[in-house]
């Protein structure tokens, strides 16, 4: 078989527990090649999201990928406050080693700008699993630089399902509706994973205790981070990954069924706020609207238990 070449990806990310899991897959996988890791302000402050992702590289010992601090703030309205949904430090409180080596100094946006103009065009993808401050300040403020992405898979919003943070919302396109219309709407390739499809994606405590019985350490640290998440809830049988299932895209779209479908955002005030609705006069998008889920988690067990 021959040699595939490692895929060019920059991470966007708010780490966060399932955040977390999915840096851990794709550090883990040989078909990505990471120049970098973006940090946003997401359900917790971009100081602790900043901090969770080098110390998740020091823990994977990735020392040569850079870290570049982003948006702290929403483009245009306040940020939410923190939810501490994974505990305060953003992870469940899962044992991580403070980072290698500090952030890089220049911000995210000016650096990934400067990536995608040095690289070939179509060359470089983004894999973003938080709100999508930063993608959409670089199509805002770096036109020429945006349009040579190769192709944004992202993990936001819901189609036919309730939300989880309002009726029609979910989390990441609700924290930054006005960054996630100028995403949607700039004629971008974008890909996106929404709760429909990432609610399937289910992991059990079976699941975990098989990832911890392989004795590889990205397996145990993913058990512990997804163990962390049933110890926030109760009477839970099992719990969704969500932002894994962006790399799990990249790794294997036949899993994945996709729908070609024409969405706007909603940017109004409160509940409405980040709401997709499918419309014929929308952007176009990828939408992921369906899941072999069991296999899903296979491969996600399988590449981490071969790192």
């Amino acid at each position: 078989m021959p040699h595939v070449k490692p895929r060019h990806i920059v991470i966007d990310t708010d780490p966060g527990i399932d955040d977390a899991i999915g840096i851990l897959l794709a550090l883990a996988s040989p078909e990505f090649s990471i120049a970098g890791i973006t940090t946003v302000a997401g359900n917790i402050g971009i100081d602790t999201t900043t901090r969770n992702a080098g110390r998740l590289l020091a823990f994977a010992g990735q020392h040569d990928i850079p870290v570049f601090e982003g948006a702290a703030a929403p483009l245009s309205r306040p940020g939410p406050a923190p939810l501490n949904l994974h505990g305060k430090d953003g992870i469940g409180g899962v044992a991580l080693p403070a980072p290698a080596r500090p952030p890089e100094s220049r911000p995210a946006v000016e650096w990934l700008a400067d990536l995608l103009l040095s690289e070939p065009a179509g060359s470089v993808d983004i894999f973003a699993l938080g709100p999508l401050t930063n993608v959409a300040r670089l199509v805002l403020d770096h036109p020429d630089a945006a349009k040579r992405i190769g192709r944004i898979i992202a993990m936001g919003g819901v189609i036919a399902e309730a939300g989880n943070v309002g009726p029609r919302s979910e989390f990441n396109l609700w924290a930054d509706p006005e960054a996630a219309d100028a995403v949607v709407s700039s004629g971008l390739l974008l890909v996106l994973v929404p709760l429909d499809v990432t609610r399937r994606v289910r992991a059990t405590r079976d699941f975990t205790a098989a990832l911890s019985a392989s004795g590889k350490p990205l397996a145990s640290m993913v058990a512990d981070l997804i163990e962390s998440y049933f110890e926030t809830s109760t009477h839970q049988e099992s719990r969704p990954l969500h932002d894994p299932c962006v790399m799990l895209f990249a790794l294997a779209p036949d899993l994945f069924r996709l729908e070609n479908l024409r969405l706007s955002v909603g940017t109004g005030p409160t509940e409405e706020a980040g709401a997709l609705t499918v419309d014929e006069n929308g952007a176009p998008v990828q939408v992921a609207m369906g899941v072999d889920g069991p296999a899903a988690l296979e491969l996600l067990a399988r590449t981490l238990a071969a790192f």
